[in-house]
């Protein structure tokens, strides 16, 4: 406790000290004390002297983001006057605030330009004292970039980085799954470089937690960082076929959210006629923005989002409607009371969109009263009141616009209450009168003409300054007949009044006498004050000048203020008169002042300003920006980061960082150039050409221009899947094989490996066949395809590949031509062919021909012939001699280079298969019918009894024995048996059992050759026929067999 100047009622007995602990909730007490004043000799009036800080100068220490409280008791009699100063600077105004009678100055939020001298003052009628307190601020770890959380794909690089500050500088200690890095596994893919880890080349597996710990001896902070290792196709979140509606000429936002690792590249692509010659936008989430939407740009959008694991599509819908618009907006009305009021409102919208109409009054709902009616395009209020008058208002409302338009409505009053025969604009008003008359004010008074209470309009004419210029002045209600006039000094003013209904305007009434008011000094000051500089050692100050009337009096000039900002020290000045700009010299380059400007006429000056900072002109940066790193993230993408420049090495207003960059294996390539806004450290490097050698450099750009570039940085981006080759021919097409042709990518991207040749068949229902796949060397550009089916469509499928996978497919499709030659040749007795046979072969350098008559030969003993043939002359055909009549051969090829080796093998049986020949499909169809033919005429013959030679010669010498049929059973009875024993069909049995023979020259056994003989020479049997009486009775019963078809064949012929 201190006293400035002890007095006598100072003296206290006990004067007690509490001393209090708030964490623990605790109050102490301390020995009272005595104070005793002694009066026995009174100091008298002395200079300031301060007992709290001793000395000149002191130190102090404040913490960053803490409360800095400087503190200097000074004692003194009278009784000092205690002042605050900062040297270097001014004091921060929004953050201090003053203690205990000015002797304590506290800052808030200490940062660090609060550094540096304070001055204390103490300061009476006898003198002053001063001390100087040299504030050190110094800071507990802060954060400038803490590490963020990353995905990566496999093979690809990352960075995390921990960039903090603090006075003194932390140490960074960084830490894996808990674990100091120092102390973990060693890891090649890993890198630490003080605040910086690079991850190059991750692998699946290497997901883990980094820590970021930054300590000083006034704290630490800690951050932990998420790197997750992931190979993730891409994944479309924006929902499928959203339909998103905006309306003409406004932006339209199609959205397109991805997921992926690597990060998927979004394009867009715009179907059917639609066009985007509109200027768009494509924004790092993958939004497509139309800055100026047309009704040409509706229809369907692809968003594709791809990495090096695959592709996704979506589709959205973009509609682009017609804007609401009202057009037939409500008049403004007058109508007389108990009258009707009609406003209309024709409004034209999308047909797609529904419209709501509402009306207002006044800005608020109609009033609930039935006289308000609401139609589809109009108001109609019946028989109005004065109540009624007001602003009306109808909105048309859609989902996505809206429209309004507004009238009023005045409702007048008649003694007859009728209505008007027809619209006339009102009678202007008369006898203006100027009353109550002051410096800056007067009221006028007028007698209003045949107007019907319309709104009427004051004007003004200035003759001093604008003589002949009327200026609306103010407007007042119909009703009304004075009006208070707010007038500005040194002006020569006129009146005159107007009424104004819904025809227009009355003639305007008689010019009011003139009044003059005095001058004055100005009442504002110019506005739109700027300070720019045009040059590097200029400040161009400006402002917009006042009228004629508002300054207030004669000789008008204006004052204008400046100095530097921050730096001690008084303002400069200049009075200049009729312009509106000063521009002030020698100025320091791109520094902030303060500039002010004021108007003053010959009667004083206008209020006090306000003080605009405003900077001196800009140059060119003088450095580059420093430790430039570029981070290769895949084929496509790279990742550059580089220390920002000093800000007074910028001498302008920074707009950004320019990132040129090159590739230096394709000359033909443009630079490109990359223009990242503010004050960035990093940036991204889309676009790039896989396995290409690039050189970059920054540069930073301020208003002025750009700053000269860094030292180059080389970098070179991995491979990548090549482009489409460049070309695919089908040449030489032939029944069974054809040539192809290809040429290299435009765009290898990487070293070739190889291409790959898939092929299938197409059949005439466009159905694919089994696909074929070929491999061939990165130096192979043509291969012949052999063992084709003739006259069949192909469809073929080639790419390129390198290391990293293969290309885009391209496409191509042929047919192998028609076999329109039959290669087998037979001869017979009755013919005989040529001795040649023709055989189409392709040109070769050498071709080895080998034929064989096709008669079967034991396996592996075929006889074949060899010829060799010059293929190498152009010649497609040969001709094989010495065959012979009669054989058909077998022909094959088989086709050698000059080293003998054994480019292709085709084997040939060139025969024609008999069963897909007409003729002979004829024939054999002609030999089945016949027979078909022959077994159902033998087979009518069995089923008529069998009536052979045999039977018809004894039907021609009948026996008289033969019994007549027997018209009860229906049987011959020449054949009928009564017996148990079946006779042979068309014989005749006796009742004893044997054949009695018959003795007439016809009969039967002139034909036998003998007692033995069975058979005649047609097969019949005849035996059982015969009368020899010695025969064995159960010959005579014994049946004879079914004729075969063999023998009804034989009896046939």
């Amino acid at each position: 406790m201190y006293f400035s100047k002890v007095l006598l009622d100072d003296t206290r007995t006990t004067t007690s000290v509490y001393a209090r602990f708030p964490h623990t909730q605790t109050i102490q007490q301390k020995q009272p004390i005595t104070v005793k004043v002694l009066d026995n000799s009174p100091s008298g009036e002395r200079r300031p002297s301060f007992m709290a800080p001793l000395g000149q100068s002191s130190t102090q220490m404040a913490l960053r983001g803490g409360v800095l409280e400087l503190e200097c008791i000074a004692e003194g009699l009278p009784t000092p006057e205690v002042s605050w100063y900062k040297e270097s600077g001014d004091l921060p105004s929004s953050r201090m605030s003053f203690h205990n009678f000015q002797k304590t100055l506290k800052i808030a939020d200490v940062m660090e330009a609060d550094a540096g001298d304070y001055r204390c003052t103490a300061k009476n009628s006898l003198g002053s004292a001063h001390h100087t307190i040299k504030v050190n601020v110094k800071a507990a770890p802060f954060w400038i970039s803490a590490p963020r959380n990353l995905i990566l794909a496999p093979e690809e690089t990352g960075i995390l980085t921990c960039r903090v500050s603090g006075d003194p500088k932390p140490q960074i200690a960084w830490s894996v799954n808990g674990v100091p890095i120092k102390d973990s596994p060693k890891d090649t893919s890993r890198k630490v470089e003080d605040d910086t880890v690079i991850l190059s080349d991750v692998q699946t597996g290497s997901s883990a937690v980094y820590q970021c710990n930054a300590s000083n001896e006034f704290g630490y902070l800690l951050a932990n960082a998420f790197v997750n290792v992931l190979a993730e196709a891409p994944r479309v979140l924006t929902p499928p076929n959203n339909v998103y509606q905006v309306i003409t000429n406004n932006p339209a936002f199609l959205d397109c959210a991805s997921f992926g690792s690597p990060i998927p590249a979004i394009t867009w692509l715009v179907h059917l006629a639609l066009s985007l010659a509109n200027p768009y936008v494509i924004h790092n989430n993958g939004t497509l923005e139309i800055n100026v939407a047309q009704s040409l740009n509706s229809g369907k959008y692809t968003c594709i989002a791809s990495n090096n694991l695959g592709t996704r599509e979506n589709h959205v819908y973009l509609e682009v409607k017609e804007p609401t618009r009202i057009l037939a907006q409500p008049e403004y009305m007058v109508v007389q009371r108990n009258r009707k009021a009609v406003f209309e409102c024709k409004v034209k919208h999308d047909p797609t969109l529904i419209p709501t109409m509402n009306w207002l009054k006044d800005n608020g709902e109609l009033p609930d009263d039935e006289r308000f009616l609401v139609d589809t395009d109009s108001l109609t209020i019946n028989e109005v009141t004065e109540e009624d008058e007001g602003t009306y208002t109808c909105v048309m409302n859609t989902t996505l616009d809206q429209d309004s338009a507004s009238a009023m409505l005045t409702v007048v009053v008649s003694g007859t209450d009728t209505v008007f025969s027809s619209p006339e604009e009102p009678d202007p008003p008369t006898d203006l009168e100027l009353t109550d008359q002051r410096e800056r004010s007067v009221q006028l008074t007028w007698i209003p003409g045949d107007e019907h209470n319309s709104p009427t309009q004051i004007q003004y004419e200035d003759l001093l300054h604008q003589a002949g210029v009327w200026h609306n002045l103010t407007e007042e209600e119909g009703t009304k007949t004075t009006a208070h006039l707010d007038l500005s000094p040194y002006a020569y003013y006129s009146f005159r009044v107007l009424a104004v209904n819904h025809v227009g305007y009355s003639q305007p009434s008689r010019p009011s006498r003139q009044y003059r008011t005095n001058p004055a000094a100005p009442d504002v000051n110019p506005t739109d004050v700027h300070g720019v500089g045009t040059e590097h050692n200029n400040l161009v100050i400006s402002w917009k000048e006042l009228t004629g009337l508002q300054s207030n009096g004669p000789g008008l000039q204006y004052k204008v203020n400046w100095r530097q900002k921050d730096v001690e020290e008084d303002w400069l000045s200049e009075t200049v008169a009729n312009t509106s700009k000063y521009v002030v010299s020698g100025t320091p380059t791109f520094v902030p002042y303060e500039v002010k400007v004021q108007a003053v006429n010959d009667y004083g000056n206008g209020p006090a300003p306000e003080a605009v900072v405003g900077y001196s002109g800009e140059d060119v940066p003088m450095s580059a920006p420093e430790s430039v790193q570029v981070l290769v993230q895949n084929g496509t993408l790279a990742e550059v980061h580089w220390e920002p420049v000093l800000t007074s090495m910028v001498r302008g207003r920074l707009q950004g960082y320019k990132v040129l960059y090159t590739t230096t294996r394709d000359p033909h390539n443009e630079q490109q150039v990359l223009l990242f806004s503010g004050n960035r450290t990093d940036g991204r490097l889309p676009g790039l050409k896989p396995y290409s050698l690039y050189t970059l450099n920054i540069r930073v750009v301020n208003g002025k221009g750009e700053g000269p570039p860094s030292p180059n940085h080389n970098f070179e981006t991995p491979e990548g899947v090549p482009g489409p080759p460049s070309f695919l021919r089908i040449k030489n097409t032939d029944m069974d094989s054809l040539t192809l042709e290809w040429g290299p990518p435009q765009d290898n991207n990487g070293r070739l490996t190889g291409y790959t040749l898939k092929y299938q068949p197409v059949n005439s229902s466009n159905e694919l066949g089994p696909v074929e796949e070929m491999m061939f060397p990165a130096n192979e550009t043509t291969v012949i395809l052999a063992d084709l089916k003739y006259s069949t469509r192909y469809k073929f499928y080639f790419n390129a590949k390198t290391i990293k996978g293969s290309g885009p497919t391209i496409t191509e499709e042929a047919v192998t031509i028609m076999d329109e030659a039959i290669k087998r040749f037979s001869a017979h007795t009755s013919y005989h062919p040529p001795k040649y046979l023709p055989f189409s072969i392709h040109t070769f350098l050498l071709s080895i021909l080998t034929f064989s008559p096709t008669p079967p030969f034991p396996p592996g003993k075929e006889d074949w012939t060899k010829e060799c043939v010059n293929g190498s002359s152009g010649s497609q055909t040969h001709l094989i001699k010495g065959l012979k009549p009669g054989t058909s051969y077998r022909v094959r090829l088989v086709v050698k280079d000059h080293s003998e080796a054994t480019i292709h093998k085709a084997m040939k049986s060139d025969q024609v298969d008999l069963a897909t020949q007409g003729w002979f499909i004829g024939l054999m169809c002609a030999i089945a019918l016949l027979i078909l033919v022959l077994l159902i005429i033998c087979f009518i013959k069995r089923n008529k009894g069998g009536k052979y030679p045999v039977k018809e010669k004894e039907d021609a010498h009948q026996d008289p024995e033969i019994q007549p049929m027997k018209d009860d059973d229906g049987t011959f009875g020449e054949y009928s048996d009564t017996e148990d024993h079946k006779p042979l069909k068309g014989s005749r049995t006796p009742s004893n059992g044997t054949v009695k023979r018959d003795d007439s020259d016809d009969s039967l056994v002139d034909y036998g050759e003998g007692g033995d003989g069975q058979f005649n020479e047609d097969g019949s049997f005849i035996g059982q026929y015969s009368g020899k009486k010695e025969k064995d009775t159960h010959e005579g019963n014994e049946s004879s067999e079914a004729p075969s078809p063999v023998n009804a064949m034989n009896s046939f012929v």
